[in-house]
């Protein structure tokens, strides 16, 4: 009889699974400790919006029924909100599925796909599934070097991910690189870019909707996740020109997006408010753990999203463990070749405190 590991096909043998943060449950379980917080996978501290629960409550009732395959309402409401139209739209359970539709309908095997790294790792991941060919290019001070990855195109590149602001460094390229890229890339060449963390960023960042608009090969990834706070629901999208949907949504599962998750959706759109309260709150934690990091002598990349890389100067994995038995979850990134960082969710004011307080004490500081 075969091995398992026989059957499969040589490039999933070497695809190692993306490493989720460890879930609140699980800490209190293994370790005994009653009051944990979760500050690794960037989500929104303040919860999801009051309307868009109540939405989530009224849909439980039509759980019996298949949801909309077409996020028709959903896609009517992102196209009103961001201006373009409902067929210029993919949704998606989250950006993740969004990535593997895109490798699986364009990208051939041996193909490239350039990424910049440390970044996101479903790309890889979605890229080796395909039997595609990765080409990373480093960091330039924690941010993506377009200039490097211009250079890394040859004529069999067919993807290049932009995550803008990148994970886990959240830094972000401005409106004029990002200007500057695109005039040099060649037209065939799709260019995503992973705006996961839009909502955070401020200052010149790009409006790269208008290349899609404009007719380009781009795809624009957003997502409810973060600052909308319904990554349990599992709710992305894509914006690109109309041609490049239809051909996505050939292999899009049908129903992918349930039922629930589409009223939430719908609903935290219309709550400004939380949107703002959510900004607000980032924005003066990232303040105080800036403080408080100069203050303990550690380095950080100043960040443009709702998490901070800090370097520690330690082993992250280590200082990850004892931090867990404080009660507090952050996310060591030694797989992402950063052996000595900690990447942390900038979360309510009490639980950034707790924080810094356990961190002090892991450190001996």
């Amino acid at each position: 009889m075969k091995n398992i590991r026989d059957l499969i096909r040589p490039n999933i043998a070497n695809i190692l699974p993306y490493p989720p943060g460890k879930p609140i449950e699980d800490v209190k379980r293994e370790l005994g400790v009653k009051e944990v917080i979760k500050m690794a996978s960037n989500e929104n501290a303040l919860g999801p919006s009051p309307k868009a629960v109540k939405a989530m409550k009224d849909a439980l009732a039509g759980v019996n029924l298949y949801p909309d395959g077409n996020s028709y309402y959903l896609k009517q409401k992102l196209a009103e909100k961001l201006g373009v139209a409902m067929e210029e739209i993919i949704v998606g359970n989250g950006t993740d599925e969004v990535i593997r539709i895109i490798t699986e309908t364009f990208l051939n095997p041996g193909e490239e796909v350039v990424v910049a790294w440390p970044g996101f790792v479903i790309y890889s991941i979605a890229t080796n599934v395909m039997s595609g060919s990765l080409k990373r290019t480093p960091l330039k001070n924690y941010t993506h070097d377009l200039e490097a990855m211009l250079n890394a195109v040859t004529d069999k590149t067919k993807l290049v991910f932009i995550a803008n602001p990148n994970n886990p460094t959240g830094t972000m390229v401005d409106k004029d690189e990002v200007e500057m890229f695109m005039k040099k890339i060649p037209e065939d060449i799709i260019v995503v870019f992973d705006e996961a963390y839009y909502e955070y960023a401020n200052g010149n960042f790009p409006q790269t909707i208008r290349y899609a608009k404009e007719g380009k090969n781009t795809i624009v990834l957003r997502t409810f996740s973060k600052i909308y706070g319904l990554a349990g629901l599992r709710v992305g999208y894509g914006i690109a020109q109309k041609e490049m949907v239809t051909e996505m949504n050939r292999i899009r599962q049908p129903f992918n997006v349930n039922r629930v998750a589409q009223s939430a959706a719908i609903a935290a759109l219309d709550d400004k408010e939380h949107v703002e309260k959510s900004i607000v709150m980032n924005e003066e934690g990232k303040k105080y753990l800036y403080k408080e990091f100069d203050a303990m002598g550690l380095e950080y990349v100043r960040t443009s999203a709702n998490f901070i890389l800090v370097d520690i100067k330690r082993s992250g994995k280590e200082i990850y463990e004892k931090l867990l038995k404080e009660g507090v979850i952050v996310r060591p990134v030694d797989n992402y070749d950063l052996p000595n960082f900690l990447r942390v969710t900038i979360c309510k004011p009490s639980e950034n405190k707790k924080f810094i307080g356990s961190l002090k004490k892991v450190l001996g500081k």
